[in-house]
């Protein structure tokens, strides 16, 4: 059994001006890997990693065939046994620590929230629990971090607070959003490093959502690869830069090269018939 089944996943939103279709007919599966998805702005790649969670809210709907986690419906899942898989068995990292942290609340504070409301725990084993979670990102000075406030650290240090947060429950799925996308190529390969250590060590899943093709390729397993709400084509990471589909071409196409031509980038010729 996979760790995650999705069948015919659709996200749509009533608005003003008619129906709006985020998510359209999305089917993957994932076991203890790492699954990129890759895309453009606006493609579905997030409103997907929510979904799974169930964090689309009025008057966005989801609908699927299944959806199912470790053999739960998560789609029938009442509100109360969805709060108890969000972060303890299923956890999501947001794309940008300066909005996802509290501006007015400790890093510390932060981290322990959850282990002293939902898990009880007592205040001495929350920090203890929260340091190791900051050394395992590796944070060199965890005790100074945790009585900082985010404004104080850099973009790359809020982003592994994000990811020691995510990770004090032990979560078998991690959802990661652009978990890079803020970062300089030196904190970006840290963070990944990080990231992979955690699959291999604790048996994992993750889902990593980004736009950069390259390091998709370099640093996942399988590919989905979404266009207007819909997977155009799913292979191997390391096939990635061989895609078939035009739309995956013309993404690879668009790429700046070192030591290539100085003209401007090509633009994406789009075709109708992706979106069907």
């Amino acid at each position: 059994m996979s760790l995650l089944s999705v069948k015919n996943l659709r996200v749509t939103f009533d608005t003003e001006a008619g129906r709006v279709e985020a998510v359209r007919g999305v089917s993957f599966t994932l076991d203890r890997e790492r699954l990129g998805i890759v895309g453009e702005s606006g493609s579905g790649k997030t409103m997907t990693g929510r979904s799974v969670l169930r964090l689309i809210r009025p008057p966005g709907k989801i609908e699927a065939d299944e959806m199912t986690f470790d053999g739960i419906d998560l789609l029938r899942a009442s509100e109360s046994q969805m709060r108890s898989l969000r972060g303890p068995r299923i956890a999501m990292v947001m794309q940008d620590p300066k909005y996802s942290l509290n501006p007015v609340m400790k890093v510390g504070a932060q981290l322990t929230e959850g282990l002293r409301q939902r898990d009880k725990v007592s205040k001495a084993d929350a920090i203890a629990k929260a340091i190791d979670a900051l050394n395992a990102v590796q944070i060199r000075d965890p005790q100074r971090v945790m009585e900082a406030y985010p404004h104080e650290l850099s973009g790359g240090m809020g982003q592994r607070v994000m990811i020691a947060m995510m990770l004090i429950p032990n979560p078998d799925l991690l959802i990661a959003d652009e978990p890079t996308s803020a970062l300089d190529v030196t904190v970006q390969a840290e963070v990944l490093s990080i990231l992979d250590n955690l699959v291999k060590t604790r048996g994992m899943g993750l889902i990593f959502i980004s736009h950069d093709l390259r390091l998709v390729a370099r640093f996942c397993d399988r590919v989905l690869v979404m266009y207007k709400g819909k997977v155009v084509e799913e292979l191997a990471a390391k096939d990635l830069m061989h895609a078939k589909h035009p739309y995956t071409q013309g993404l690879l196409n668009c790429l700046p090269r070192i030591g290539g031509s100085r003209e401007p980038l090509p633009s994406l010729d789009r075709d109708a018939s992706w979106a069907l």
